[in-house]
C-alpha cells in the first residue's frame, strides 16, 4: 500500500483538565476530507505524536487526529495531579468528548492500556484498535528481567538530584540501548529510521516526576485488566516478536474481549509503528470500513 497524499497536520490546542493538551490534525487530501471518518491515536509510553505518522500516512481516507499525552511531547503535565491511570483515563475521556466525539480510538502500547481502560469506563467510541497492546503484567513478559532493570533505572532517576536524575533519563546512550533491544529488523536503513526516531522523540518528557508516574502506570496495568468491559468490537495488530507481551499471551487476550479479532504481524516485535506500518494499516482499513 502506498502512502496517499495528505494536507500537512494541523497543530491546535484545547483545554483539557484545567491544562492545555497539543493535538494534530490530519486530514486526507480528498474533495470529501469533511466528510472522512475519524480516528483518534494515543500514543506509547516516552512517545509523542509522532509515533504513528508511518502508520497514519497509509491511513487514505481517514481524519486523525494525534494528541501528546500530558507531560510528554508539547503538552505540559495536568497541574496538580499524579499522572497515573486515573488521570490519563479521565484525560482521554474529556478530550475525546471535546475534540472528536465519536471518534475511533486507536492506542499503541503504553496507549492500549489507557485506551482500554477509557472505553471499559464508559469512553464513547464505535470500535477500538490496540496496536502492541500490553495483554499480560510486564514483569511476566519473556523479559522479565530487562523490566526489573528499568524499573530500578527509572527509579534511580527520580531518586537521584535534579540534574543528575534528568541526564540519567535523557541519557542518548541508554536511549540507543532501548531502541536496538526494541528493533527487529535487519535493514540497515529501516534501523537507521527506528533510531533516528527514538533520538528525535524519546526523551520529549515534561520531567523526570511524570515520566516516573507514567512507567510505574505502564508496569502496574495491563489491557486484560479492562478487556471484559469493553463493549465495543475491538481489533488488536500484535507483533509475533514482542518481548514485553508474547504473542501467546495475545492470543489468550483476544478472547476476554466481548468482540474483538486478532491479526498476528511476523518477524517484527514491538515496534509495528515503525517497522511494519503497512500491514497495520491495512488491518486498521479494513476493521474500521467493515
Amino acid at each position: 500500500m502506498s502512502a496517499p497524499a495528505r494536507l500537512l497536520p494541523q497543530r491546535r490546542e484545547v483545554a483539557v483538565l484545567g491544562g492545555t493538551t497539543a493535538y494534530w490534525v490530519d486530514e486526507p487530501q480528498t474533495d470529501s476530507a469533511e466528510d472522512a471518518p475519524t480516528l483518534v491515536t494515543v500514543h506509547g509510553f516516552r512517545g509523542e505524536h509522532h509515533g504513528l505518522a508511518p502508520v497514519i500516512a497509509r491511513l487514505p481516507g481517514y481524519r486523525v487526529i494525534s494528541p501528546d499525552l500530558p507531560g510528554f511531547g508539547e503538552t505540559p503535565p495536568v497541574p496538580g495531579r499524579t499522572h497515573d491511570l486515573e488521570l490519563y483515563v479521565e484525560w482521554l475521556q474529556e478530550f475525546v468528548a471535546t475534540v472528536c466525539p465519536g471518534a475511533v480510538v486507536v492506542g499503541h502500547s503504553f496507549g492500549s492500556i489507557v485506551s482500554a481502560a477509557a472505553v471499559a469506563a464508559g469512553l464513547e467510541t464505535p470500535r477500538l484498535v490496540l496496536i502492541n497492546p500490553i495483554g499480560a503484567p510486564a514483569l511476566e513478559g519473556p523479559r522479565g528481567i530487562m523490566t526489573r532493570l528499568a524499573i530500578f533505572y527509572y527509579w534511580a532517576g527520580a531518586r537521584l538530584p535534579q540534574a543528575l536524575g534528568e541526564a540519567l533519563l535523557r541519557n542518548r546512550v541508554i536511549v540507543r540501548v532501548m531502541s536496538i533491544t526494541m528493533a527487529k529488523t535487519r535493514e540497515p536503513e529501516l534501523r537507521r529510521f527506528v533510531h533516528e526516531q527514538h533520538d528525535l522523540y524519546f526523551s520529549q518528557f515534561a520531567d523526570r516526576d511524570v515520566l516516573h508516574d507514567a512507567f510505574v502506570t505502564s508496569v502496574s496495568h495491563d489491557v486484560s485488566e479492562f478487556a471484559p468491559q469493553v463493549a465495543v468490537p475491538t481489533l488488536l495488530i500484535a507483533a509475533q516478536l514482542d518481548d514485553i507481551t508474547p504473542i501467546e499471551k495475545e492470543r489468550e487476550l483476544v478472547h476476554l474481549f466481548p468482540d474483538a479479532r486478532l491479526v498476528e504481524i511476523p518477524d517484527v516485535g514491538h515496534l509495528i509503528h515503525y517497522e511494519t506500518p503497512v500491514p497495520a494499516a491495512e488491518a486498521i482499513t479494513a476493521f474500521v470500513g467493515a
